[in-house]
């Protein structure tokens, strides 16, 4: 993880970052269509999201033993630490997810996943030591709110039995609202938790129905008052762009109804990854219903105008924050940074994952678990680290995570960090001629319009992708 006060941060990077009217992004897009058409042409393209650099796409196999080695070292000099925790399982199969999950509504199969959590942590602590401080505990899914009070009382239990998660932490949990109870609020507030992140991602009707997750928004409504008054303090609504059947119509209620109605504390607005290939459950979601390049653009663009409008502040790639949330006084204190949990204002030096498919950060190097159930659980069965992969991040990883880490949270890179073969100058040079990014001073700025093109700027400064054309660089896509 990155220090919490990057040494070369750009502190006026982004000087109305946190307070820019929606009218000049309506302006900005709407003065020459075809150019913006052209540029969305140009660069839809897959790409990482940047929550690590190089990607995970770029890692290699890694020994459990080399993961031990990392763990024994960050032993024998302590620090702070990020802790999170996988809980894989669903109630039902949501057709647009991409993550890893298992469908399953047996007690008894959680249970024994708890009790392989647990010999996990046990097999960190034994290299790791038990006792290390925790800065910030995630539980990230999955479901983790499919957990019945008693489990989550259990798992908070083992985490804490092994680790420091002091008062100070910020606790903070991924949930369905579908399954929020009363109790289960009490519950997580009694156990730590003050941030909790509700997946709504649409909230009409037919679009429900064709990703397979309907939930009316009066039951949205009701468990995000429901949760404030159980004494959460930072309420997040995640939305999905992109989705079957989505239109600018639909989508504009959506964000109004979040906006206006439920006023959460932030609201993340992902772009749909439509990878059949790799999720085939997704291969139930009618093609013919995706919004097109443009449409896709169009809604990303709606979605910056409305909240915007609604006083939020758009925080780097995809997310929004009203004023006093932490992340919007960290962008504007030039303090953000980005990890594999996404925006976060409490960095730590490592970065400790539990479950199947867990990705962390430890002693320079990522690690990553096994993706698929059955491998993790044999793995701890026979009292192994279940890892399978990762990547130790060297002199130039390190100069380009850094520069990629500020474009995506201030917007901007100071000439120093901008990497000089001749590849990204190249990539670098086509961006600024299509005015996505500019140099002002001894900084490289993202534009207004470059916004929208973040990751593709980013991918300018990424080594590890094949660029058959380097002025459009094998460039990220626009969601």
């Amino acid at each position: 993880m990155l220090s919490d006060a990057r040494p070369d941060a750009v502190p006026d990077a982004v000087p109305d970052a946190g307070s820019v009217p929606a009218e000049p992004w309506r302006t900005l897009l709407g003065t020459d269509a075809a150019r913006v058409r052209a540029l969305v042409e140009r660069y839809d393209r897959p790409g990482p999201r940047y929550t690590s650099y190089p990607p995970v796409t770029a890692w290699r196999p890694m020994a459990p033993a080399e993961y031990r080695e990392r763990l024994a070292r960050v032993c024998a000099r302590p620090d702070a630490l990020s802790l999170y925790v996988h809980l894989p399982f669903c109630a039902s199969r949501c057709l647009y997810c991409g993550c890893t999950a298992a469908v399953t509504r047996r007690t008894d199969v959680v249970e024994a996943y708890l009790g392989r959590l647990l010999r996990e942590a046990d097999l960190v602590c034994d290299w790791l030591g038990t006792g290390q401080r925790v800065t910030q505990l995630h539980l990230g899914g999955g479901t983790p709110n499919l957990l019945d009070d008693r489990q989550l009382v259990r798992a908070m239990r083992m985490l804490t039995d092994r680790f420091d998660v002091g008062p100070g932490a910020e606790l903070s949990i991924e949930a369905d609202p579908r399954l929020v109870t009363p109790s289960q609020l009490r519950t997580l507030v009694t156990l730590g938790f003050r941030r909790i992140s509700f997946g709504v991602q649409d909230l009409d009707p037919g679009v429900q129905t064709a990703i397979g997750r309907e939930q009316p928004a009066a039951l949205v409504r009701d468990v995000v008052a429901r949760s404030r008054d159980a004494g959460f303090e930072g309420v997040n609504v995640d939305l999905i762009y992109g989705l079957p059947l989505q239109s600018a119509d639909t989508f504009a209620r959506t964000l109004d109804d979040v906006a206006s109605r439920m006023r959460p504390d932030r609201i993340a607005c992902f772009g749909y990854a439509h990878v059949p290939w790799a999720r085939p459950h997704q291969r139930r979601i009618d093609e013919a219903a995706l919004p097109g390049a443009e449409a896709r653009f169009a809604l990303f663009a709606q979605a910056v105008e409305r909240l915007t409008d609604a006083g939020y502040a758009w925080i780097g790639l995809d997310h929004f924050a009203l004023p006093h949330d932490a992340l919007a006084q960290a962008q504007r204190a030039g303090r953000l940074t980005r990890d594999f949990m996404g925006y976060t204002t409490r960095p730590a030096r490592h970065l400790v994952g539990l479950g199947v498919s867990s990705i962390g950060e430890v002693d320079g190097a990522f690690v990553q678990s096994a993706a698929k159930l059955g491998d993790w659980q044999r793995a701890v069965d026979a009292g192994e680290l279940p890892v399978v992969r990762g990547h130790q991040l060297d002199a130039d990883d390190l100069h380009r995570r850094e520069a990629i880490v500020g474009l995506m949270c201030d917007l901007a890179v100071p000439e120093s960090l901008v990497p000089r073969d001749a590849t990204t100058q190249r990539a670098l040079a086509a961006l600024e001629a299509d005015g996505l990014v500019a140099w002002s001073g001894a900084s490289l700025r993202v534009t207004r319009l470059g916004r929208f093109f973040l990751r593709n700027v980013c991918m300018a400064f990424d080594a590890t992708l094949a660029r058959s054309d380097a002025g459009e660089g094998a460039a990220s896509g626009t969601e």
